[in-house]
């Protein structure tokens, strides 16, 4: 799928929700919903609580049928995948995962070679390789005897990123996955996000910090009631006017003094007595 982008240049895209209603029982979180991830891009969703941003997340990787409409995967509507086919092209870290009782670090990052074995391909060294990589990338090596419900929240985090990436998918979607992590992990994290994008992977990820999706995305989808408000590359789209009618947030925006990128600062300090 090809989309035009503001400048007139074509870019393309491997994975695109079109026209989608998404809805959880009577619910509707959002209607008539276009978006389109474009290729090899680091694409933040961002928005306030309840806008939908996972929402979209989930249906991009199956785990929500639209309503109406279809999310399409280089070309194919995506409900027409069989599960490890589309396990082998997206990659998922949800927002909350569960580990089996007493499984091990080494055996969970383990479980994400899942969607590359068969009745005929079993486990290979080709597998090892790749969860030793994503466990010495996360910075969990050392972890790998360790029972998963033995770890602190931020460690458990770390090794659920670790799965995610063994699974060494060409996309991979994040939601939320600086959850739990102090703030220097999630430097490491996001660092690590911006590498695998700059090695040639699509991500896309949920992310609360405002400076933190500006400084690491190179593609900008904002939430509101469920719709598009605005998208494009941070420093396009990113405005004083932009965060006070998405998040009703007062501020200035300035030029990151590191990245150069769009550097939210709230101009409400509250009351003071």
């Amino acid at each position: 799928m090809t989309e035009i982008s503001p400048t007139g240049e074509a870019r393309t895209s491997r994975l695109a929700a079109e026209a989608v209603t998404l809805a959880y029982d009577r619910r509707v979180v959002s209607t008539d919903l276009t978006v389109e991830i474009p290729d090899g891009s680091f694409t933040v969703i961002i928005g306030p609580n309840g806008c939908g941003k996972s929402t979209l997340l989930r249906s991009l990787v199956r785990l929500l049928k639209p309503s109406s409409g279809q999310v399409v995967l280089d070309g194919r509507a995506v409900s027409d995948y069989r599960a490890k086919e589309a396990a082998r092209l997206v990659g998922l870290l949800p927002q909350t995962s569960q580990a089996p009782d007493g499984i091990t670090v080494a055996d969970l990052v383990g479980r994400g070679r899942y969607p590359h074995q068969g009745l005929i391909r079993q486990w290979s060294p080709a597998d090892k390789e790749a969860v030793d990589r994503a466990m010495a990338a996360t910075g969990v090596a050392d972890l790998a005897s360790r029972p998963v419900d033995q770890l602190s929240g931020g460690q458990r985090q770390r090794v659920w990123v670790a799965m995610a990436l063994a699974q060494e998918t060409p996309l991979l979607l994040l939601d939320e996955p600086t959850t739990y992590l102090d703030i220097a992990h999630q430097i490491d994290l996001l660092d690590l996000l911006a590498q695998l994008n700059r090695a040639g992977s699509t991500l896309v990820a949920v992310l609360h910090d405002l400076n933190q999706a500006t400084r690491y995305a190179t593609h900008l989808i904002v939430m509101k009631d469920g719709a598009i408000a605005a998208e494009g590359a941070p420093r396009d789209v990113f405005t004083p006017e932009l965060v006070h009618d998405v998040f009703g947030l007062p501020c200035v925006v300035i030029e990151d003094p590191v990245s150069g990128t769009p550097l939210v600062v709230p101009t409400s300090l509250g009351h003071r007595e």
